[in-house]
């Protein structure tokens, strides 16, 4: 069975721009430092945004599940950068199964924050397994991890062509997983989640009325293989819920010098409802987070301009799309 390889997108080559700070001396610090609690809100910061038909209150920036989260054995790295979310007030927290020991480093820091801290989260986690027994054992395995007796969303995870949805929306198929477990309520919500094919997603949208999409949103994306155009709009006319990722194009659009950290995220942000961020350390936390004082939206003269400069090398920032 593939595991997906979405990200969540800090888009790996940010970590090198923003540059890092002493990991292990931060764990020791945050640890030392006790529970977080949520902040408020700051003067000037971005209003909440409603993520579709959810309900939920999100922030124009999340925490992705990429970056110092995506790892194996890493917790006294990984841990901190959490707790600082938390303590920051994120509201939309991503993970998945295949993204190593992300959900335990997860249910780490829930049991070190305390028992309100899984209850200020959006949880969402995802299921790469196209059949219903595998997606539930998934499932189970996803909540004795985090540490919490369901999720907020539970996401069909990287889809890719017609031959997956059939088998999802066949006979004992996952889709027969997600009806049951929102009977019983370890699953509040379904989402499904793709960056290779809007076609894709458009279809399993058709077959099935999920709550929630992730997919890919940058200047590049007009190019070719739109997903603006196609899965943002029919979500809109639907009522979903639009996550936006690969938003600094795996930080080639960083390296190159072809846009900034704050033009990618105010463009992201001005077409989703929240844009799915990694981070691998507390200071990217803290200049993630702190993003939500940005001006939203990107006015559509401005957001123009940027798909202008970026088109001409839009085949280098969307490589993640099908061949």
């Amino acid at each position: 069975m593939r595991e997906p390889s979405e990200t969540g997108s800090a888009d790996g080559g940010r970590r090198g721009v923003l540059g890092a700070v002493a990991t292990t001396a931060a764990a020791v610090a945050v640890g030392a430092a006790g529970c977080p609690s949520p902040a408020a809100p700051a003067a000037g910061e971005a209003p909440a945004r409603t993520l579709g038909r959810t309900g939920a209150q999100v922030e124009p920036v999340s925490l992705g599940g990429e970056g110092i989260l995506r790892t194996t054995g890493r917790h006294r790295e990984a841990v901190p950068v959490i707790l600082e979310a938390l303590r920051l007030g994120v509201r939309y927290c991503d993970t998945a199964p295949a993204y190593q020991q992300s959900q335990d480093y997860y249910g780490e820091a829930f049991r070190a924050a305390g028992p309100k801290a899984r209850e200020q989260v959006f949880l969402a986690s995802k299921t790469h397994a196209r059949d219903r027994d595998g997606a539930l054992r998934l499932l189970d395995d996803s909540l004795r991890r985090l540490g919490t007796d369901h999720l907020d969303s539970w996401q069909l995870h990287d889809l890719r062509d017609l031959e997956e949805l059939d088998a999802i929306f066949g006979k004992r198929g996952a889709i027969e997983a997600v009806e049951q477990a929102r009977a019983d309520g370890r699953v509040r919500h379904v989402g499904i989640t793709g960056h290779h094919d809007p076609r894709i997603l458009l279809e399993a949208m058709r077959r099935y009325p999920v709550d929630t999409v992730l997919c890919a949103v940058n200047p590049a994306d007009p190019a070719r293989l739109p997903f603006l155009t196609t899965v943002v709009e029919e979500a809109r006319r639907r009522g979903v819920g639009v996550i936006g990722m690969k938003i600094m194009a795996a930080g080639r659009l960083l390296q190159d010098g072809a846009a900034s950290a704050t033009e990618l995220i105010r463009y992201a942000a001005s077409h989703a409802d929240t844009v799915i961020i990694g981070c691998s350390s507390i200071a990217e936390v803290r200049e993630n987070l702190g993003a939500r004082s940005l001006s939203f939206p990107m006015p559509p003269a401005e957001r123009a301009a940027l798909e202008a400069r970026v088109a001409p090398r839009a085949g280098r920032y969307d490589t993640f799309k099908a061949g």
